[in-house]
């Protein structure tokens, strides 16, 4: 599985392209940042920002998206940017036909060093010994950017048995429904 990973931004949009073999093997195939002025208008950014990744996703080709999902902070002006990266990026990937999964940062810390309240240098440090990379990622948007491809990448397989396990679930509990309704109606 093939996942691109972004760690949505105005200022600076973190992407990361992670190869997963299933298990917990994974490798690092890109990582960038892309940049965009802050005195250019918004519309402006959205747009260098979503050329830059349909530039990614027609060049690396990911079987899926995984955006970090926003969160409140405490200026507003900044989720307000974040947000808005995040659906161009995620409208983006819909369009090209992708599935797109959104992970809280605390899920990528976890996932990727062990603990939800993970700092910014440890999850760098995480990530450049997981994907065995020779220097880190930086700045931290890069890191962030493969944590959540690597985090995609080894929750996918879980998240998609839920689902079938649920999905069992619902089919049997109609069936139950069923025969009980059955059985009602015939015992009149």
């Amino acid at each position: 599985m093939r996942v691109l990973g972004v760690d949505p931004g105005l200022t600076r949009c973190g992407l990361g392209v992670v190869d997963g073999s299933g298990g917990r093997a994974v490798r690092a195939v890109a990582v960038d940042v892309v940049r965009t002025a802050p005195d250019l208008p918004l519309e402006r950014r959205l747009l260098g920002l979503g050329a830059e990744v349909e530039r990614w996703i027609e060049r690396y080709r990911p079987d899926v998206v995984a955006i970090e999902r926003v969160f409140s902070q405490h200026n507003v002006r900044t989720v307000m940017g974040t947000a808005q990266a995040s659906g161009v990026v995620a409208l983006l990937a819909a369009r090209a036909g992708l599935p797109v999964a959104f992970h809280t940062p605390s899920e990528v810390k976890a996932a990727v060093t062990g603990e939800g309240r993970a700092g910014k240098e440890q999850v760098t440090i995480m990530v450049t010994k997981v994907l065995g990379l020779t220097e880190a990622p930086r700045p931290a948007d890069a890191a962030d950017a493969l944590a959540l491809a690597v985090c995609h990448c080894w929750r996918a397989p879980m998240l998609d048995r839920m689902a079938q396990a649920k999905a069992r679930s619902d089919e049997l509990a109609k069936a139950h429904r069923a025969r009980l309704a059955a059985a009602a109606r015939a015992a009149r």
